[in-house]
């Protein structure tokens, strides 16, 4: 089973994602929070600590 996600903004590809990460990224979810706004803020997260290893490496 896959479950097409579109991440913003709206010319990023769309990606397919297997049921078994579709179960983390739900245990992940905040009330009504979308997969979008999920995915957003794992990448958002990322990014911060990429350049925070940046900055002191």
């Amino acid at each position: 089973m896959f479950i097409r996600l579109n991440v913003e903004p709206s010319n990023m590809p769309t990606i397919e994602l297997d049921e078994q990460t579709v179960e983390r990224l739900d245990s992940l979810r905040v009330e009504d929070e979308s997969y979008d706004e999920v995915v957003t803020e794992l990448i958002n997260i990322y990014e911060a600590e990429e350049l925070t290893l940046f900055k002191s490496g």
